[in-house]
């Protein structure tokens, strides 16, 4: 676990990152008909407190597209619960449609700069913008599904208690 900051709210906010992949394979190459092609994929797991769960929001960035996944734990998860619960459940993953993530040109930093960084992403709390992004647009597509389901539902009952309305008028006229 990277570092934890309390807030005076009693908020504790973790973040650390988890990748299914070992470090040195920030970068992968695949083969393209005799050509190598590059694809350079990053991940981060932001993990907070947001009462009354933990709440974890999986950020992934792959050919300059992001996708965030949202992901609701009950108790405060350790560092082997994450990583066993991607293991196990990343194929359940709903990320949200892509958004285009802002591109950073890839230079040779200085170790003392890079520590800094890291110090300083660590402090930030809080997902980023784009990622609420992302969550909002995956939130609306629920939505609209939803409501066609809803619609669709309301529409069967109200053709159902037609039917059945046609059915007992038809059983009076019988009757007589």
């Amino acid at each position: 676990m990277a570092k934890i900051k309390t807030q005076s709210r009693l908020v504790v906010r973790v973040q650390f990152t988890v990748s299914n992949l070992p470090p040195w394979l920030s970068v992968l190459c695949f083969v393209n008909k005799g050509v190598f092609v590059v694809q350079k994929t990053e991940s981060k797991l932001t993990v907070y407190f947001d009462d009354p769960f933990w709440v974890g929001v999986y950020e992934r960035i792959s050919d300059g597209q992001l996708e965030v996944c949202k992901i609701t734990f009950g108790a405060e998860p350790k560092d082997y619960e994450v990583y066993d619960y991607f293991l196990q459940n990343w194929h359940l993953l709903r990320f949200s449609p892509t958004v285009k993530a802002d591109e950073k040109p890839d230079a040779k930093v200085n170790p003392k700069r890079m520590q800094r960084a890291i110090k300083k992403q660590l402090e930030v709390q809080g997902i980023g913008t784009k990622s609420q992004q992302a969550l909002k647009l995956q939130h609306e597509e629920n939505k609209i599904i939803r409501n066609e389901k809803s619609r669709e539902q309301r529409e069967a009952e109200k053709q159902m208690q037609f039917e059945l309305r046609q059915q007992k008028k038809k059983q009076k006229h019988k009757g007589h």
